[in-house]
C-alpha cells in the first residue's frame, strides 16, 4: 500500500504541474491573442500615462481597410454612442444599456481629451490621448463598488486601454488593443486576472467586429 499510496501521489503531484503549466500558457496566449511578438513588445500611445504596469494584454486583428476608415468606428465607441462592437445582451445583463452601431454617426466623431468613455450608464472612463485617425486612449479607476472615480488612489487599480491604429498598405491595417493594469491594493490580482479573462472574451469578438463593420464599409455594403 505504500507504493501505491507513493504512486499516486506522485500523479497527483504530476498532474497539478502539469494543470499550472496549462494554466500559464493559456493566460499568456489571452494576454497575447493576435499579436505579433513585435507588437507584444513595442511602445504604444498611452503607455506614458501608465508608466508602471503589473499587467499588460496586447492583442491584435487585421483589417482589410486602411486607417482611415477604420478610425471612425473607434472614435465613436463607448455607451450611448456607437457602443464596443461586442456581446451587447451580455453587457446589458448587467444594465450596460449597450448597443453597437452599425453606421458611422457624424455626431460622435469628435472625440477630445477629458471626454468621457462610457462602459455603463453610470461608470466613465476619460479620454487620455487621441491622435486621429492613429489612437485612442482611454484611463480609468472604478471602485470596488462600481463608482467611477476621479481619485485613482480609491480605486482597486489604475488601467489605461488603447486603441492603435498602423497601416500594412494601401486596403490594410491593424488594429491593436492595448490594456494596463497598475495594481493598488494587495487582494487587486485577483480580480483583474478575472477581468483580463473576460475582456479576452469581449475584446475578441470587439475587434473582429470593428473589422467587419470597416471592412463592409470600405465596400461600399
Amino acid at each position: 500500500m505504500g507504493a501505491l499510496a507513493r504512486a499516486v501521489g506522485g500523479l497527483a503531484a504530476a498532474s497539478a504541474v502539469a494543470s499550472v503549466g496549462y494554466a500559464a500558457v493559456l493566460r499568456d496566449r489571452q494576454l497575447r491573442w493576435g499579436a505579433t511578438p513585435e507588437e507584444v513588445v513595442a511602445a504604444l500611445p498611452g503607455d506614458s500615462i501608465l508608466t508602471k504596469a503589473d499587467l499588460v494584454a496586447t492583442r491584435a486583428i487585421g483589417v482589410g481597410a486602411p486607417v482611415e476608415a477604420v478610425w471612425p468606428w473607434l472614435a465613436q465607441m463607448g455607451q450611448g454612442r456607437g457602443g464596443l462592437y461586442s456581446y451587447d445582451w451580455l453587457e446589458n445583463l448587467v444594465g450596460c444599456q449597450m448597443h453597437s452601431a452599425d453606421e458611422i454617426v457624424e455626431e460622435w466623431q469628435d472625440v477630445r481629451v477629458g471626454d468621457d468613455f462610457r462602459l455603463h450608464p453610470d461608470v466613465a472612463l476619460r479620454v487620455g490621448e487621441v491622435d486621429p485617425p492613429r489612437a485612442l486612449v482611454v484611463r480609468g479607476g472604478v471602485t470596488p463598488d462600481g463608482r467611477p472615480t476621479e481619485d485613482v488612489a480609491a480605486a482597486p487599480y489604475d488601467f489605461t486601454w488603447a486603441f492603435v491604429l498602423t497601416e500594412q498598405g494601401p486596403d490594410r491595417s491593424r488594429l491593436i488593443v492595448r490594456e494596463r493594469y497598475q495594481y493598488l491594493a494587495r487582494w487587486t490580482p485577483l480580480l483583474v486576472e478575472t477581468v483580463s479573462v473576460i475582456s479576452f472574451v469581449m475584446t475578441q469578438r470587439m475587434l473582429r467586429g470593428i473589422r467587419q463593420r470597416a471592412e463592409a464599409a470600405a465596400l461600399g455594403r
